[in-house]
């Protein structure tokens, strides 16, 4: 088994998970700051010319998975691995989020969707080019999908 230790931590408003946004589309505007540890802050160099950063980190407060959930933007029960869900085997989330200035270390960021010191593993940049992938399918959430913006987190997943 691999031991990730994490390179830094996530700050944003959100301290409970009910009520937070479910994904980056729901967070529009919302800011956080991404605290680089030291030692990996040299890592950082030419970041700042990238718009968006996918943001790899775990879901510290999550506990236990079930194979088979009802996701926040559905009341049918899907297989866990068709979903966001964050209690996972492994509790792994990504985030695309805007990146709006690095300071000292510290990459000040928006349209957050991550609870308040969230463990950070590692940073990548967005490129169209290489994440973006054209024609999609996506499932049962075609339909679902048109109302991730107004979607909230609940107790669900705790």
């Amino acid at each position: 088994m691999t031991d990730l230790q994490p390179i830094g931590i996530i700050h944003t408003p959100f301290t409970e998970p009910a009520g937070m946004p479910i994904q980056p589309a729901g967070a529009a505007g919302i800011r956080g700051r991404v605290e680089v540890y030291d030692a990996y802050r040299p890592g950082l160099k030419d970041l700042d010319g990238f718009s968006h950063i996918v943001l790899i980190y775990v879901f510290h407060r999550s506990e236990g998975y079930m194979l088979e959930v009802v996701p926040f933007m559905d009341t049918e029960p899907r297989g866990l691995f068709a979903t966001r869900a964050p209690r996972r085997p492994n509790p792994i989330g990504l985030s695309v989020v805007q990146l709006d200035r690095i300071a000292d270390g510290m990459l000040h960021v928006r349209n957050v969707d991550m609870l308040d010191g969230t463990p950070l593993l590692d940073i990548k940049p967005y490129v169209p080019d290489f994440d973006g992938c054209a024609p999609v399918r996506t499932g049962w959430l075609e339909q679902a999908r048109k109302v991730v913006r107004k979607k909230r987190s609940d107790n669900r997943f705790q």
